[in-house]
């Protein structure tokens, strides 16, 4: 049974991958920030390593362990102050370069890093972010997952470990936190929204998709040494997200159509731009080339991850649970 190491694991979609890795059979170690409130479960064990940076000491956490997802990091934070932008290299490109030399001594076989989209860039025109588009960060935390990228080729480069790094647009699902979890909050409160004149398209994704296709990297002969996107089947104007969420929450919805430009100027007022430029403008990913090559179809439609998602939000109490 091949071991397989986990970062992150008690993160957003760590939680997700480790219980999708048990149950295909792996045993799943799990390196932890701190203890917290797991428990011991069959198929999993656990590792203390603390806070992650350039100086973390993997070695014990990778003991016997052929396999290693790394999804741990500093997650993008809306209206972070320039002051923290050293934070992002530190946790995100530092600590990968770190445990990525640290796996090449330990003798793994394949390490499959989750990145992110926001390397293409922000926004999309009509052609769709692709693999082979040349980088284009545009604030500190998507350099510093551009810098996490870099680091796992050039670690793995000359070795006999096998690298696949994603990049997943936005992610939903139980945890989902940000302006997601805004929407379903709005949504259950019955507010009124401005969006019904938008036309845009967004590609996102659930946490199930995506833990699915990271299992299938960790075997597939043809995943290594790419850059694979990964999307739902659908992607979905920012209206048509909205109408879905209610039809899951079993809600009526109301629309407003506001033109883009005057919300985008409401939302530099209120100091809101950046989130209003998300809920306005396109993000395309062409998931296309991911689905041909590796033969992966993703398990769950568009619906269904919704669904489920509002099952999450309800049984955490919803508005009241947040």
């Amino acid at each position: 049974m091949s071991i397989v190491l986990v970062t992150g694991a008690t993160g957003f979609v760590g939680r997700t991958l480790c219980d999708i890795l048990i149950q295909a059979g792996y045993e799943v170690r799990m390196a932890l920030r701190n203890r917290g409130n797991t428990v011991p479960q069959p198929g999993r064990s656990e590792v203390l390593v603390g806070d992650i940076s350039g100086e973390t000491a993997w070695d014990r956490a990778l003991q016997n362990v052929q396999l290693v997802v790394h999804a741990a990091g500093r997650a993008h934070v809306l209206k972070d102050t320039a002051e923290n932008a050293h934070l992002y290299e530190r946790v995100n490109a530092e600590a990968t370069r770190a445990l990525c030399a640290a796996s090449v001594r330990a003798g793994v076989k394949r390490f499959v890093y989750l990145s992110s989209i926001k390397v293409n860039g922000e926004q999309t025109g009509e052609r769709p972010f692709t693999s082979e588009d040349v980088p284009n960060p545009q604030d500190p935390y998507a350099l510093s997952k551009l810098h996490a990228e870099n680091s796992v080729r050039e670690a793995a480069a000359g070795t006999q470990m096998e690298v696949a790094i994603v990049r997943p647009p936005l992610v939903y699902g139980p945890g989902v936190r940000a302006n997601f979890l805004r929407l379903l909050q709005l949504i259950e409160r019955g507010y009124p929204l401005p969006f019904g004149s938008i036309d845009n398209r967004r590609s996102l994704v659930g946490v199930w998709n995506l833990c699915d296709l990271v299992m299938h990297l960790l075997s597939c002969p043809l995943a290594s040494g790419k850059v694979w996107l990964i999307a739902d089947d659908e992607s979905l104007a920012t209206r048509e997200l909205l109408v879905r969420i209610a039809h899951a929450m079993d809600l009526k919805l109301r629309l407003v159509p506001v033109p883009a430009a005057v919300l985008r100027i409401a939302g530099g007022l209120l100091g809101k731009r950046a989130e209003v430029d998300r809920m306005c403008g396109s993000l395309l990913v062409d998931a296309g080339p991911t689905r041909r090559e590796l033969n992966w179809t993703a398990p769950l439609s568009v619906d269904e991850g919704l669904a489920r998602t509002v099952r999450w939000y309800r049984a955490s109490g919803g508005t009241r649970g947040t």
